[in-house]
């Protein structure tokens, strides 16, 4: 049984992650539609890094016979004097990858090039590098340097895309020779767990890069856990986990109240040994107290990609192109509701501004969760409509956010998992609104389903109904917080 670089990774991930993909993959969640997308980003990218390399050659495959003659096609190349090779497959023993750029500089010295969608070289790259170049050095390669190949966050687009300019490259060939020891001994492991009869310890202690959380929710399937189990705990993490298990703890009834954790943990344990919410009226009120009428309850849903559709955009920034507004215009008026929605395949920055200068006063406080978001959108949008500049920062000014009684303490329910997020705190206050009965229920999915439909004119039959989707998911962002600033305000 093989090792890749994608196997092994996994391994760092949690030992069991790698076993159950390759004995028992039913039991792991398929490939989401957000895991997806980031896929499909990388693959987008691709070619951008590319084309920094003249005649380069991609091999690749398309299907398993493809795949298996990868390496026996990558050694081919090479002996006809191919210098570039975008895909190849090599192979050392059980261990195998295949390479984004191998670019030969001379008999068999190459430079090792890895692409990525991030905005940086990151820790994990290295260890991805690492695998590479010991099986590269098994192969009989001398690896004279070592890259990655990344997005160039700062690049403002201007006409056409620019190759040069959209990729930023990093050297880090000293970092993976620092790792190459360390990448000998863990593949050694990891090919250890391949040969297991039975899947290792799956405990989420074990866990690394990061994927405590991702894990966890996989361990959960794995080992069903009893009612009040520590799993319970939102704020949970590999830290605070190893305490609890060195402690023997195992149920929150079993955790002594003079053992502090995290913050977070230890709001969620004081409301829950309360027997019900803690909540501190006085300093509730005082925030009510703050905000000014009309009350415009206000959420955005915003377009993000790697490679920018308009010029002025940048990789991976923020933009608007849908909002929502509730307004109570007094505390005993009706509540009334605006919004705007861009169906055009055009920059939304400036039909988005026109349309707010219609539904903004110039007076009251505009209600928010999360304000750094909006805030740092209208200066977005300030960039493209330099003309409303003095318009979008009075908006900034006068932002409130209706998270800060939850984020602060002032409302702390152990239901909320520890989370001060609106998708917490509106089931337990508001449990008759749901964003489960929604045809889009998360701003990842908003994102992805308007750029589809509306800039990439995919699935032209389902546009309108993804566009009403988009209203009616963004409406109820705006009347949850109504709803919740009613409760706040009862109290």
């Amino acid at each position: 049984m093989q090792l890749s670089k994608s196997d092994y990774m996994l391994f760092l991930r949690h030992p069991a992650w790698l076993w159950l993909k390759k004995h028992d993959k039913d039991k792991l969640p398929p490939v989401d539609a957000a895991t997806q997308a980031v896929f499909d980003t990388g693959h987008a990218f691709e070619p951008y890094a590319e084309q920094q390399f003249t005649n380069g050659v991609t091999l690749g495959f398309n299907d398993y016979k493809e795949y298996l003659s990868l390496p026996e096609r990558t050694s081919k190349a090479l002996e006809d004097g191919v210098k570039t090779i975008f895909q190849g497959r090599f192979e050392y023993g059980q261990l195998t990858f295949i390479c984004d750029i191998i670019n030969v500089v001379e008999d068999k010295t190459v430079d090792l090039i890895e692409i990525k969608s991030s905005t940086s070289a990151k820790p994990e790259h290295i260890l991805d590098l690492a695998f590479q170049m010991i099986v590269l050095e098994g192969c009989g390669y001398t690896v004279r340097n070592v890259s990655v190949m990344h997005v160039n966050n700062q690049y403002v687009r201007k006409d056409e895309i620019k190759a040069d300019e959209i990729v930023s490259t990093t050297d880090v060939t000293e970092d993976v020779k620092e790792k190459k020891a360390f990448t000998i001994g863990k593949s050694g492991e990891a090919l250890d767990i391949l040969a297991l009869k039975q899947c290792p310890d799956t405990s989420p202690t074990l866990t690394g890069l990061g994927a405590f959380k991702e894990w966890l929710e996989i361990y959960k399937t794995l080992d069903p856990q009893p009612e009040k189990s520590i799993f319970e705990l939102g704020s949970l993490n590999a830290k605070a986990l190893e305490i609890f298990t060195e402690n023997g703890i195992s149920k929150i009834d079993e955790i002594p109240e003079n053992l502090s954790i995290s913050s977070g943990i230890d709001k969620q344990l004081r409301a829950y040994r309360n027997h019900g919410p803690i909540i501190d009226k006085l300093r509730i009120k005082q925030f009510l107290g703050s905000l000014k009428f009309p009350l415009y309850f206000f959420d955005y849903e915003t377009l993000s990609s790697l490679v920018p559709y308009f010029d002025g955009m940048r990789p991976y920034a923020q933009y608007p192109f849908q909002y929502s507004l509730h307004i109570l215009d007094s505390p005993d008026a009706d509540l009334r509701h605006l919004e705007y929605l861009h169906a055009d395949n055009s920059n939304p920055a400036e039909s988005v501004v026109n349309a707010m200068r219609s539904h903004f006063g110039d007076s009251g406080s505009i209600v928010t969760w999360n304000m750094g978001f909006e805030k740092g959108c209208n200066d977005a949008l300030a960039d493209f409509v330099p003309e409303s500049s003095e318009f979008l920062k009075k908006i900034n000014e006068r932002i409130v956010d209706l998270m800060v009684p939850f984020s602060s303490g002032a409302y702390v329910d152990h239901r909320f998992k520890g989370s001060a997020s609106i998708k917490a705190v509106l089931p337990i206050l508001v449990p008759e609104l749901s964003y489960k009965v929604l045809g889009i229920q998360d701003g990842q999915t908003a994102q992805r389903a308007w750029m589809e439909v509306v800039l990439d004119e995919k699935r032209p039959d389902e546009k309108e109904q993804v566009l009403s989707d988009l209203i009616e998911y963004c409406g109820l962002d705006t009347l949850a917080m109504v709803e919740i600033y009613i409760r706040l305000d009862s109290l």
